[in-house]
């Protein structure tokens, strides 16, 4: 008898379905059935979340809501309640917790759990993802869509297969074959640049990048080859880590008018630092890097960076830190219609990810 290969592992990624637009249509039967977007509908507004019906239209989060309004004249806005949706977000990982101590939020909308060593022997990964939907279900009123396999990312990509209110499993066998048959722009993880860099070396589906030799991806694609190169195969050995550290806190902030001046930019600037201090201050963070994110009425969008050897010590630190990058901005021909900054590099770490106080993306 040839010796047992090493466990399959039990993994599910659970995504709430168009999470803030369906809180705010289960509060307000009103909008119901109606294009609903999350976010101001003023002319320099931007939307956060769009329910599906507004999806039907084009409209999606991170789209102007100008352009969302030309897309959908009907189109019905209401502003965000972050802290509705933070407590609904707290009442579903209870549910996961029912089931597994291994759950990694990745936003208030989605998290993965890992339910290897935590089955009873009557039960499957995939009928425990059903009892998970079905208790946010009744204990919320909300639906979520849900992917089982034997990884990470083929769970986030499952999950996405028969949104919304939906259930898809990639089991083992299938695993090699789907990734192949998948478009590489679909790839969890590979954004609009990288994408266009695939497509510019050849790469159109998952079965032109297992083609590919790794010292090839490798060189074009630096650290990430080695998980391109994975991926392609079916292959992910990323565990599901509850204690994953947070990378960094950033907030930044959309302009009723763009700006041109300096000193308006510098007034401008001040409570962002103070937002993202204040979360530092929280949760005891200190970080030796400060990033600049920048605008422009164009839609341009650039970042400045800055890593020190020490960390930032004080508001007053971190708003020098992030002037310094300004300051060679101006003056500026465009007018800058964000600004944005985040601080990153901690010396300590602290669970749960990226602490964003811009609007987060809801693409469930």
């Amino acid at each position: 008898m040839s010796p047992a290969g090493p466990p399959v592992r039990k993994i599910v990624h659970i995504d709430m379905d168009a999470f803030y637009a369906s809180v705010e249509q289960r509060d307000n039967p009103a909008l119901r059935g109606k294009p609903v977007a999350v976010g101001h509908g003023r002319a320099r507004g931007v939307v956060a979340a769009a329910s599906y019906e507004a999806r039907a239209f084009g409209v999606h989060s991170a789209l102007p809501s100008v352009t969302a309004l030309r897309k959908c004249p009907e189109l019905i806005f209401t502003p965000p309640r972050f802290d509705v949706y933070r407590r609904i977000s707290l009442e579903i990982r209870g549910i996961f917790a029912r089931f597994t101590p291994l759950i990694e939020p990745l936003a208030l909308d989605e998290a993965y759990l890992d339910l290897s060593d935590f089955l009873a022997p009557d039960e499957t990964a995939t009928s425990v993802a059903e009892k998970i939907r079905a208790a946010i279900r009744a204990e919320t009123g909300l639906t979520a869509s849900a992917g089982v396999s034997y990884n990470k990312f083929l769970a986030k990509m499952a999950s996405g297969q028969l949104k919304p209110d939906g259930l898809f499993v990639i089991t083992p066998k299938m695993g090699p074959a789907f990734v192949e048959a998948l478009p590489v722009h679909k790839f969890h993880g590979v954004g609009p640049a990288t994408a266009e860099k695939m497509r510019r070396l050849g790469f159109e589906t998952g079965a032109d990048l297992r083609a590919c030799a790794l010292p090839f991806l490798r060189e074009h694609f630096g650290k990430a080859g080695d998980f391109f190169f994975a991926i392609a195969r079916g292959i992910d050995e990323r565990p599901v880590r509850p204690d994953r550290a947070r990378k960094s806190i950033g907030a930044e902030i959309t302009f009723l008018e763009d700006v041109f001046a300096l000193d308006v930019a510098r007034e401008r600037l001040a409570p962002i630092v103070q937002k993202v201090w204040g979360a530092c201050e929280r949760t005891r963070l200190r970080g030796r890097a400060v990033t600049l994110k920048i605008k422009y009425q164009d839609f341009q969008q650039i970042t400045r960076g800055h890593t020190a050897p020490d960390p930032v010590e004080s508001g007053a630190d971190l708003l020098r830190r992030s002037l310094a990058l300004l300051e060679p901005l101006f003056p500026t021909q465009k007018g800058v219609r964000l600004l944005g900054v985040t601080v990153s590099a901690f010396d300590d770490a602290a669970p749960s990810g990226q602490l964003d106080f811009g609007f987060a993306a809801d693409e469930g």
